[in-house]
């Protein structure tokens, strides 16, 4: 506590001392709005923000997060009818939307060492005392993986690390192989699917996941529940759908899984597991690991367990036992809606998930009630004659975490009515105390940073922008401190996966945002029975005055947005950021060039020393093929063509033109991001089909930014890396061309 405090005054004393090296912004007047408009939006934001109020959220989190309310559960549909029912209160048009969804439950969990001694992992996670909701055995979801397969599977154990590709390059070059045997990797490094995906690319069997006290435990802090961090028996349970194949209902993908919906056997799902995987704690992996045999591991694979960690391979023998209920349930979403006076076929969307692993006081919670927040002080101004100009629409997601399946069927069920009218959607998730966390499309990069630099941190009492610029400045790399020292905006992160804007920007091509705090709630009470309103409210973020700071943000983007006299999308920022993803692409294959090289030089002196020298064992790794040059003008034109293009359009002149030009304008702006998807999607996922950001094939959750190029190098595919980077040329060229015609309109 001390180290974290001692942070936040340096950073706070250390931002006053840069003050004077701000670039200079005109605060004249917001994005989008006139000086008379901006003078207007002051006012009415001044109003919203009066209506805010923490004692309310806090009764609403505990009410919320009273019993378990997994997708399929009672109480998550009665968090259904209430929150709908809060928001008819408020004045919105608001319905239930219904989709029957593929919900796998656990019905048989084993987990058993058979050799070289029988131990019987106990796979539970017991009540505290200290923690009101933890005993609720009957209503709780057990530790499980949701969407790994049935199987009974025994074989040696193999410790993996992370159980990425390049742990699985670590265990060749030692000769090590999983073909056959059972993986226990720890949580970390990847988005949790990949692991059992990669395991089974390799032939494992089986997959155990576990969370190793170096990443989430004793190491990092007091475990709960006299600190935040997960204790010995603590378990983070979770989808291992393959998402980055195709989110949503597996047996529906591409159309809304409604109750008459067309679908697959449950069989030919392909984001199923091809292995069953299971998650345990760090209490039932200890004897697991304690009994490794071969090898020790390299320093970086290293927990912090008492044990010395080896690679394994003949012993312990352990089976894995798993059967599902292999149901379809219904979910529910609660949409409700609140008309645009001038443009109501213009919408603005805002949405957080509802449903949770166990009670998910954390996730989502903290995140839903900082927007039942914000909508209901917006009904408020409704109420006082206030109306919006464009349409706004909040929604409280089902089913997200099984794999963003409320979303992304929502999304799927209304894809044509959404391209035509969705000007952006804005998502929150979970929410803690700390720094403020931006990602989104970078065509909004200038616009989110403009709102946070007009709340308040309630810590330090800067604006919530000083106090992130702040944090780069100190904890930041080289980069991320010149910029921002240097530049009039904070780069917000690329979006990959892992929340429920990916069906609005991945497939439908919707500019997204996605906003939170964090950095100073760390604990380990995610997805497990201890994401409580007692968890919370200790560790997470006590009094919500953080919940307060995030509804002030997001309900100032969603008015902002939606009373916007032209809508605040900005190009420059948006050129900026691509440049840079494409000199990363360019610099990765030059790198890996290079590698190459020096990595088949090593292999050719490895093959002479084992001529030389029969009677030593050396393990040859096969030589790569060489990285051929790779021609990067057509994208690189099509960048420099982008710069250009993107310093036409200058908003400040769009906010001035005639009204009946400015719907005109409207459209061609927010259907710019539309122009950077490609109905043929990306290579092997054609569900994905933004060409600038995607999830990784192999990282999950993690982005992969100009992805069609980035994997085919990565992959070492030359053929299809020439491909994409025409696609990606052609992509941009479009995107310019919408753009010119913004520029034509004043």
């Amino acid at each position: 506590m001390r180290l974290i405090l001692f942070r936040t005054v340096f950073v706070f004393i250390f931002t006053f001392s840069l003050i004077g090296q701000n670039v200079p912004v005109d605060r004249k007047s917001f994005l989008g709005f006139t000086n008379e408009g901006t003078a207007a939006q002051k006012l009415l934001e001044s109003r919203f923000d009066a209506q805010l109020n923490a004692t309310e959220m806090l009764a609403w989190l505990k009410r919320l997060s009273a019993r378990p309310h997994h997708l399929g559960s009672p109480y998550n549909k009665q968090n259904a009818d209430f929150i709908a029912s809060q928001f008819k209160s408020w004045g919105y048009d608001t319905k239930l939307e219904e989709f029957h969804v593929l919900f796998p439950t656990p019905k048989t969990r084993i987990v058993e060492m058979t050799a070289p001694e029988k131990f019987t992992l106990r796979l539970n996670e017991p009540e505290l005392k200290e923690d009101a909701t933890s005993g609720q055995q009957v209503e709780q979801l057990p530790s499980y993986n949701a969407y790994s397969i049935d199987g009974d599977v025994t074989g040696p154990l193999v410790y993996v690390n992370y159980g990425v590709p390049t742990d699985y390059e670590e265990l060749e070059k030692r000769g090590i192989d999983v073909k056959g045997k059972i993986v226990i990797a720890r949580y970390g490094g990847s988005w949790r699917g990949i692991k059992p995906k990669v395991a089974a690319e390799r032939g494992a069997i089986g997959c155990l996941i576990y969370s190793d006290p170096r990443n989430d435990g004793f190491y990092q802090g007091d475990v709960y529940p006299k600190g935040a961090w997960r204790n010995e028996h603590g378990v983070q349970r979770g989808s291992v759908m393959d998402m980055p194949l195709y989110p949503g209902d597996p047996l529906t993908k591409g159309v809304g899984a409604t109750k008459d919906a067309k679908r697959i056997a449950t069989k030919s799902a392909p984001t199923l597991t091809k292995i069953p995987v299971l998650p345990i704690s760090y209490s039932d992996a200890l004897p697991l690991l304690r009994n490794l045999d071969g090898a020790v591991v390299p320093e970086s694979w290293k927990g912090a367990l008492p044990v010395t960690y080896h690679f394994g391979g003949r012993a312990p023998t352990v089976r894995l036992k798993l059967e599902f209920n292999w149901d379809v349930k219904p979910i529910y979403n609660v949409i409700a809606r609140l008309p645009g006076a001038d443009q109501p076929d213009q919408w603005i969307i805002r949405g957080n998930h509802r449903d949770a692993w166990v009670n998910g006081a954390d996730d989502p919670l903290s995140g839903l009630v900082a927007m039942m927040q914000e909508a209901k002080a917006i009904g408020e101004l409704r109420k006082s004659g206030w109306r919006p100009k464009r349409t706004i629409v909040y929604a409280s997601w089902d089913a997200e975490e099984q794999g963003l399946i409320g979303s992304t069927e929502w999304a799927e069920l209304h894809a044509d009515e959404l391209r035509r009218k969705a000007v952006a959607y804005i998502n929150t998730d979970s929410n803690g105390r700390g720094f403020l966390g931006m990602g989104g499309s970078h065509t909004l990069e200038k616009f989110i940073n403009e709102v946070g630099k007009d709340v308040v941190d309630p810590q330090t009492k800067l604006t919530v922008w000083e106090r992130a610029r702040a944090n780069q400045i100190v904890n930041g790399n080289a980069t991320q401190r010149r910029e921002a020292t240097s530049r009039g905006d904070l780069r917000i992160g690329a979006l990959g996966s892992g929340s429920d804007y990916t069906p609005f920007l991945q497939h439908l091509g919707i500019a997204s945002l996605n906003i939170g705090f964090g950095g100073e709630d760390g604990g380990g009470s995610y997805h497990s029975i201890y994401d409580s309103f007692d968890h919370y409210t200790r560790f997470g973020d006590p009094g919500l005055a953080y919940g307060i700071a995030l509804a002030k943000i997001c309900g100032r983007a969603t008015l902002r947005l939606a009373n916007a006299e032209v809508l605040p999308f900005e190009f420059t920022n948006f050129a900026d950021t691509v440049s840079g993803y494409a000199n990363e692409v360019i610099g990765l294959a030059d790198s890996m060039r290079e590698d190459t090289k020096s990595a088949n030089q090593v292999i050719s002196n490895g093959m002479l020393k084992a001529v030389q020298d029969p009677t030593e064992t050396f393990i040859v790794p096969k030589a790569k093929d060489p990285v051929p040059y790779l021609n990067f003008a057509p994208l690189q034109n099509a960048i420099a063509r982008l710069n250009e293009g993107a310093k036409k359009y200058q908003f400040s002149k769009a906010a001035s033109i005639s009204a009946a030009r400015r719907a005109e304008l409207d459209r061609i702006l927010y259907g710019s991001e539309r122009l950077l998807t490609r109905s043929e999607g990306l290579p092997r996922r054609d569900w994905f089909r933004h060409q600038i950001y995607a999830p990784g094939f192999y990282t999950g959750y993690g982005v992969k930014t100009l992805p069609g190029i980035r994997e085919a190098i990565e992959q070492r595919d030359w053929k299809e890396a020439r491909e994409q980077i025409e696609i990606a040329a052609r992509t941009i060229e479009r995107f310019i061309e919408q753009i010119d015609r913004a520029s034509e309109m004043y």
